[in-house]
């Protein structure tokens, strides 16, 4: 169950409750909100949401790919042994991949081999809106893209998921 908090909450709450409510918006990386506190207070939940992704954005290339890399991978071993956080279960689930058939599970487990061997890094995508069939395609397509534009698809996705679990905890 998802606890909301407005958004007048979290423009008064000290630093500490602020990163504590907000610090799983970002993967394991509480330092998202740490960087966007600063800019309190906000007149919308949109402007949170551009300050954090401002955030990620401005980070240097290690630590954005640490955040890349605190994402696990799409069916892959953490879901199978149940060590998800508690919104990429949600996620993943919404998606269907916990229904994956034998094939696709494999497929996807393909996927997310190639995937790293290729970039070193997993395959990011906010998977709200897409089935697993949809992902398939995309993670299919993606696996053509040089490095690069791969870094800066996965934080783009990566901001796509953090605007939907904001919308999701902090109410207006």
């Amino acid at each position: 169950m998802i606890h909301s908090i407005s958004l007048a909450e979290l423009n008064s709450a000290s630093q500490e409750k602020f990163v504590s409510v907000l610090g799983a918006i970002f993967e394991h990386s509480p330092w998202v909100a740490e960087r966007a506190y600063a800019q309190r207070p906000f007149a919308v939940v949109q402007d949170l949401h551009t300050a954090m992704a401002q955030a990620v954005r401005d980070a240097d290339e290690s630590t954005q790919l640490a955040l890349i890399r605190a994402h696990p991978e799409l069916a892959g071993k953490a879901a199978v042994r149940g060590e998800l956080t508690a919104e990429s279960t949600r996620e993943q689930r919404g998606a269907g991949l916990s229904q994956c058939s034998a094939e696709e599970f494999n497929t996807l487990q393909q996927l997310n081999a190639d995937y790293n061997a290729k970039f070193g890094f997993p395959f990011v995508i906010a998977v709200r809106g897409h089935d697993r069939h949809s992902i398939i395609r995309h993670f299919s397509r993606r696996l053509s893209s040089d490095r690069a534009t791969e870094m800066q698809e996965c934080l783009e996705q990566i901001i796509k998921i953090g605007g939907f679990r904001l919308a999701d905890l902090v109410s207006q």
